[in-house]
């Protein structure tokens, strides 16, 4: 009788089998996993914007000017500025606040007054967007 000599062969056939597995249990799975959509707003182009309005501009350095019709800009503070404005929409209501954020100013500062100005109930606001050139 001969000794038996051993294989040095891996057996693939296992890892096959828990291969052909978990693809049957994604193709099972993956029609039932819900895909999220993220609906990003866009900018809309108002039919005539506003002949006067106030604008909030919020300069590079965070400091805040306010440009009213018929006056020079001058600066305010965050606590100022609703005030401002609801005493100029005493004599018209029907004035405008536009937000003039600065290139490089951080979108959560542009939150923070447009939020200020509702919380104090001022009506009317709107961003002044620049589109870039193509």
């Amino acid at each position: 009788m001969r000794p038996r000599r051993l294989k040095n062969e891996i057996n693939v056939v296992p890892y096959i089998d828990v291969m052909l597995v978990l693809l049957v249990i994604f193709m099972v799975t993956a029609p039932m996993m819900t895909t999220a959509s993220i609906d990003v707003p866009s900018v809309g182009k108002a039919a005539q914007p506003p002949a006067d309005a106030l604008q909030v501009n919020i300069r590079a350095d965070g400091k805040l000017t306010l440009l009213a019709p018929g006056a020079g800009e001058r600066p305010v503070t965050s606590g100022q500025l609703p005030g401002e404005i609801r005493a100029a929409q005493e004599s018209n209501p029907e004035l405008a606040v536009v937000i003039v954020g600065d290139r490089s100013v951080k979108y959560e500062a542009v939150l923070k007054v447009m939020d200020e100005l509702q919380r104090n109930e001022v009506k009317r606001i709107g961003l002044l967007v620049q589109l870039a050139d193509k």
